[in-house]
């Protein structure tokens, strides 16, 4: 299958086949017809889900609606240029965490831990016993099976994997005091004097409970999400490439090859680049967590620091130390077109990323302060009792002679993830064409 499947493993795999790696004029030789979500009009539900999903006045101001951090025309990801959203009762309150995209969230998976296998999206079988992450091999973009014996998280929603589903998801930002900062009887009283009232009442019955109405409400942004093609259009240029209907320039093939070289970017080790066994398009993430030391954000809360998962408040991991610093990986899908990166949105471009994943174990002092006595103080923003939890085996992370990727490498891995970005779509969500 590697060796007729474009974007399994392409130039960069050893077990490719040369005839389906990316041809000298661009084109990719062995083009598939994608698995698309399917479209149709949206549900009732959805409809109504759509109605909220804009609705300010669902919020505790009055001010702020999904849609504010969320902006269609911005792949619904903010469009501003603030690190954290501004929320709250009075919209004076500062969020903690860069606001991710709700793009390509129909395919994750909840939270578990389990195999390390980055190829399935299905949740695996839930261990025995759950704790630290158990020791794996490198994680490598040519041979993913060297991990596979690991238990890893995996799946969830936010970037600490608090959420199972959309539905959850949806009460999160909805109900915290520093964003939307509703209560249930905010919530319930729109809910009963709001535009779309008749529609919901007709899908949920007139008499229906405070508790079913703020059920149903947070179903129906689910399913809003779901169905609404804008969430999840693939209408990118690599996905018109793997389908035989576009071509890379020389500078994006290079960067594609090397993206997948486990020897140099090995960034498909965790951003997988594959089409899926059943033809899906590549959502460029494993859905896996990793703990890579990001540098304090100058605009974070002084005296805290976030700890990621181990902090997330689940249940069926409890606080466990060995997952202190993890984070969800993001998909790379429209990354070229957000302002801030990380979950602390310490990084405002693409290439700042790169140099942070080739140099932070060679050159630290770019990234990280200096201690009064001189010393670098190293990965500032993780208390050290938890600094075991960072990933040094993945390239290109870990101590080396030289970097992994010159200048000009990661230059054109940059090239290669501006052809990730979808087709524009309108205030609505609507996709256009490309």
């Amino acid at each position: 299958m590697l060796g007729c499947h474009p974007g399994l493993a392409l130039a960069a795999s050893q077990n490719a086949a040369p005839e389906c790696g990316i041809r000298a004029d661009g084109s990719n030789p062995c083009p598939v017809t994608l698995l698309r979500p399917a479209t149709a009009p949206l549900s009732a539900m959805a409809r109504l889900g759509r109605d909220m999903f804009n609705d300010p006045k669902l919020s505790g101001s009055g001010q702020l609606s999904c849609a504010s951090c969320h902006v269609p025309k911005a792949h619904y990801a903010p469009d501003d240029d603030r690190v954290f959203a501004r929320g709250g009762k009075t919209m004076q309150a500062a969020g903690v965490r860069a606001v991710p995209s709700l793009t390509y969230r129909e395919r994750q998976p909840p939270f578990s831990v389990g195999p390390d296998d980055a190829t399935s999206e299905a949740a695996p079988p839930a261990p025995a016993q759950t704790g630290p992450e158990t020791p794996r091999a490198a994680k490598s973009a040519g041979n993913t099976a060297a991990s596979a014996l690991a238990l890893v998280p995996q799946g969830g929603l936010f970037w600490d994997g608090r959420a199972d589903t959309l539905q959850a998801q949806a009460a999160g930002p909805l109900f915290d005091p520093r964003e939307m900062a509703a209560t249930q009887a905010d919530v319930v009283q729109r809910l009963r004097h709001a535009p779309y009232t008749n529609s919901l009442m007709a899908l949920v019955g007139g008499s229906a409970s405070d508790d079913i109405l703020v059920t149903e409400a947070l179903f129906a942004l689910a399913r809003y999400q779901i169905e609404s093609p804008g969430f999840h259009p693939y209408s990118s240029r690599y996905d018109a490439w793997l389908e035989g209907k576009a071509r890379l320039t020389p500078h994006e093939a290079e960067g594609l090859t090397l993206f997948n070289d486990p020897e140099k970017g090995n960034c498909a080790a965790c951003h997988l680049s594959t089409v899926d066994a059943e033809g899906r398009p590549p959502l460029f993430t494993d859905h896996q967590y990793e703990a890579l030391a990001a540098p304090r954000q100058k605009l974070a809360l002084p005296g805290s620091m976030d700890l990621g998962l181990c902090a997330a408040g689940r249940t069926d991991i409890g606080a466990a130390s060995g997952y202190c610093g993890f984070f969800r990986t993001p998909s790379l899908r429209n990354s070229a077109t957000r302002r801030y990166f990380f979950h602390n949105g310490v990084f405002t471009s693409l290439r700042e990323v790169m140099d942070f994943y080739v140099l932070r174990d060679i050159e630290p002092a770019r990234f990280y302060p200096r201690n009064k006595d001189g010393t670098i103080a190293l990965y500032d923003d993780l208390p050290r009792q938890y600094r075991a939890n960072i990933d040094r085996n993945d390239a290109p992370f870990g101590p080396r002679d030289k970097p992994a990727l010159t200048e000009a490498e990661r230059d054109r891995i940059v090239d290669f993830l501006n052809t990730l970005t979808d087709a524009p779509v309108d205030g609505q969500g609507h996709p256009t064409h490309p």
